[in-house]
């Protein structure tokens, strides 16, 4: 329900508190649009009421404040952590706001008998070491890949793992000992392997070839060469990935921040440093309100990157600017962490030289952004003009269908506003109940689902784009023929040519089906096909993890009463899931742990 009741500042502050807090500020419709925190909440948000104010931004903010709401805490360390609560909560616009709070991934090295080497995100619950973090999925799943190559320690999963009567094809193709099975190799050579990864991952580089040399010569004068050739091809793998580590110093768990600015887009680049090693670096740009300071838009984004989402607060910390709480902030990391942390300007000659690459990331980072964002800003243009729109674009959706010959239907919908993809706002859906292979029915049920009337929160776009022909069209059609509300979209459909070539896309326009195509040249039609793409790779990506889910599964995992241990006496004792389906009840019922009863539930759901 909208607030109607003008705000009074003077009756307001007349009673409000001088203690620490956090303050809320909302509009007239009710949206939260500035969160702050204050150690005198009276006298922070007096500020905002004094007659003369120089910041456009705060002048801005006041015009559309309707009333205020104060939390009052005991210390400063509670309000940063409410005030970033708050702001990670409800996105305020004239926030700096951190578009990624996700955790970063580990590789994370099992504390069983025999360890598992493996890629983690998430809290660190489980038994066992955890190296990183590393700044994407695709790092870990790459360093993961290179030490398979090197170190024959298992990767696969515990229940792969527990349920193989011999080795699998890593064994055959020489990236895994084959632990799971007895007389392949020992317990103490497989941990001397284990212990080869540690050292590796803990960037002891030079140890573990060392180690290595000096099992190659030990091999060598016993005259076992084809082990000594192992040892001399594992010593050319690690140098060879020594040569790609670029940058390489003596500190030991440091990250280093890098910012760059230019007109209303920041970049903060992070480089983590773990080991004496780069693990990499990753660029963020966090939604920047107008007129924000720099010092603001650092120091709101350094508080959201540490307290938002599981992140591993380091030792070492170098900054590119001051920051104007930093006793506080410091204060606050060390309680989080639970150990000292230390923070640097970047002056001495090590840490001068990873701030000077952090800032010069930065820079063209945000430069390559801002080009970008320039030229979706003319393909956006060149759209409206094609199309003859008198308002502008602000928001876009395109919905695929994928499937394997009608099995598990995935459909995708992908979101771009004038900024591009809003991937926070994609979404898939699983399609079920229609005949297979049925790519209208699954277009409506998608529709159906999406566009839901009277549904909370559900924005509808400017344009919605269909990946398909009039087919697919009509069931958009038919959808919102009773949309009941005012507002409904421009339904497109985007039929491929009949070679499929990019640059022949047929367009379709809804309800009247007239067609009509763009200049593959025209920057219009380049956003029609990176909208289009986004959609088809969306839902293949969703199709393909859902058949893989598929695959992984047992089809023992959907009987009651067979867990996992009965799921493993049962592949054992008939050797195999195809052995299991060619038993009888009475050989089923002979498997230790397994009833009469429970003999026939098994056979009735394996022959159903």
């Amino acid at each position: 329900m909208a607030l109607t009741e003008p705000f009074d500042s003077a009756e307001f502050l007349a009673s409000l508190t001088q203690k620490p807090g956090v303050y809320r500020m909302y509009s007239e419709s009710g949206d939260v649009i500035y969160v702050g925190k204050a150690k005198n909440l009276k006298k922070r948000v007096s500020s905002y009421f004094r007659k003369h104010l120089d910041n456009a931004k705060t002048r801005a903010l006041v015009s559309n404040i309707h009333h205020i709401d104060v939390t009052v805490v005991t210390s400063e360390s509670e309000a940063f952590l409410l005030e970033n609560n708050f702001i990670k909560k409800y996105k305020p616009r004239y926030n700096v706001v951190m578009r990624d709070d996700k955790s970063y991934p580990y590789i994370y090295l099992s504390g069983h008998k025999h360890p598992r080497l493996s890629f983690h995100r998430g809290s660190k619950k489980k038994q066992g070491e955890y190296f990183g973090p590393y700044p994407s999925a695709w790092s870990v799943r790459e360093s993961l890949r290179s030490m398979q190559k090197i170190f024959p320690v298992r990767q696969c999963e515990d229940s792969y793992y527990r349920a193989r009567s011999r080795p699998c094809l890593q064994y055959q193709m020489q990236r895994c000992s084959a632990p799971c099975v007895g007389g392949y190799v020992s317990d103490d050579e497989y941990l001397e392997h284990v212990e080869l990864v540690r050292l590796f991952l803990r960037g002891k580089n030079h140890q573990v070839i060392a180690k290595l040399v000096a099992k190659m010569e030990q091999a060598s004068e016993s005259l076992n060469f084809e082990a000594a050739a192992k040892y001399r091809d594992q010593i050319s793998a690690l140098r060879r990935i020594q040569e790609q580590q670029a940058v390489a110093g003596t500190e030991d768990d440091m990250d280093v921040f890098g910012l760059a600015i230019r007109g209303n887009m920041a970049c903060v680049q992070v480089m983590f440093i773990r080991d004496n090693q780069l693990l990499g670096s990753k660029a963020f740009f966090p939604r920047v309100p107008p007129s924000a300071t720099e010092h603001e838009i650092f120091e709101s984004f350094f508080l959201q990157f540490y307290l938002a989402g599981n992140k591993t607060i380091p030792k070492h910390i170098v900054l590119p600017i001051e920051l104007e709480d930093e006793k506080a902030i410091v204060s606050l990391l060390k309680t989080e962490a639970g150990h000292n942390v230390s923070v640097y300007k970047g002056i001495r000659a090590n840490k001068k030289r990873y701030l000077q690459l952090a800032n010069a990331n930065a820079q063209n980072a945000v430069d390559t952004q801002f080009a970008q964002h320039k030229s979706v800003h003319a393909r956006y243009l060149a759209l409206e003009e094609a199309l003859e729109l008198a308002e502008p674009i602000k928001r876009m959706e395109c919905f695929d269908i994928s499937h394997t010959a009608g099995e598990l239907t995935v459909a995708s919908c992908v979101v771009f506003d004038r900024e591009g993809p809003k991937t926070s706002e994609y979404r898939r859906y699983n399609i079920e109940d229609i005949t297979p292979g049925d790519d209208y029915a699954a277009m409506l049920q998608v529709l159906q689902r999406r566009f839901k009337p009277g549904k909370e929160e559900l924005k509808i776009p400017d344009i919605l784009f269909i990946d398909g022909g009039k087919g697919q069209l009509s069931q958009a059609e038919a959808h919102f023929n009773e949309w009941p509300d005012d507002k409904t979209p421009l339904i497109i459909g985007v039929a491929k040519g009949t070679s499929r070539k990019p640059g022949l896309e047929t367009l379709i326009l809804g309800y009247t089906h007239d067609t009509f195509s763009l200049d593959s040249h025209s920057p219009g039609l380049h956003l029609i096909q990176h909208i289009r793409d986004e959609s088809h790779r969306f839902a293949i990506t969703g199709h393909r993890q859902r058949r893989q889910k598929v695959k992984n599964t047992s089809s023992l995992e959907s009987i009651p009463g067979v867990g996992a241990k009965r799921r493993q006496a049962l592949i054992k004792y008939m050797g195999g899931l195809h052995g299991l389906k060619k038993a009888s009840v009475e050989e089923i019922a002979k498997v230790p742990g397994v009833s009469k009863q429970l003999a026939d539930t098994i056979y009735e759901h394996l022959h159903l």
